[in-house]
């Protein structure tokens, strides 16, 4: 499929975010965690790679280097399935905590995921009208690019409103899922380190999309 993946580093980190930050939700309690050394995608998963492995292209947008989106959550558990069975790696979605300790370069205490305290619209993608080719912007300093902006990206962790452990640990089957990162139509608040949304697992929309964990 041609995917590439940075190692993302293990350790504790203040995940959520503080009470003064401008644009924040009551639902990003700062708190520390800590995950394990694992691997992430250097990019979101785009048309062509899905299509090599599912043989479909699901996407409103069309273009082979353009994130892949309208994929619900069961989908992309079938496209890990389909990875998982002829090599040894161990593909999956990275989990909450995961995804901001590598959108936080390790956890640095930034607002936006390329690693910067300020957006604009020349360095993350947000406030526009579709999707942009991956890797248009500049990555962050773990080679990671898109964190911020271009599409909401599933995680494996259950969604809930207060953080109760369900951030450090995927699950199975969960009435909604985190969605971290923000999506190409949203403005700056909602493209911080810290924002967090829900959705269902059938939800099936342009502005989501996502990137591959595997484990060391």
């Amino acid at each position: 499929t041609g995917m590439k993946f940075r190692r993302i580093p293990g350790g504790r980190f203040r995940m959520g975010s503080s009470f003064s930050e401008k644009g924040r939700y009551s639902n990003e309690q700062p708190h520390t965690v800590r995950v394990g050394e694992f691997w992430l995608g250097e990019t979101e998963v785009t048309q062509a790679q899905w299509q090599a492995v599912m043989g479909s292209n699901p996407s409103k947008f069309r273009g082979d280097d353009l994130p892949v989106e309208k994929v619900i959550w069961h989908d992309i558990q079938e496209f890990i399935r389909k990875l998982n069975a002829p090599i040894w790696k161990r593909f999956r979605l990275p989990t909450e905590a995961e995804w901001e300790s590598a959108c936080r370069e390790g956890g640095r205490k930034v607002r936006y995921c390329n690693g910067k305290n300020e957006a604009s619209r020349l360095e993350i993608h947000y406030g526009g009208s579709r999707t942009s080719p991956v890797a248009s912007y500049s990555p962050n300093s773990l080679g990671l690019y898109d964190m911020s902006g271009s599409v909401l990206e599933w995680t494996c962790s259950a969604y809930t409103k207060s953080y109760d452990g369900s951030e450090q640990k995927c699950v199975v089957s969960a009435s909604k899922y985190t969605l971290r990162g923000g999506s190409w139509d949203f403005g700056p608040w909602g493209v911080r380190a810290a924002y967090r949304s829900s959705g269902n697992p059938d939800d099936r929309f342009g502005s989501i999309g996502f990137r591959l964990a595997r484990d060391k």
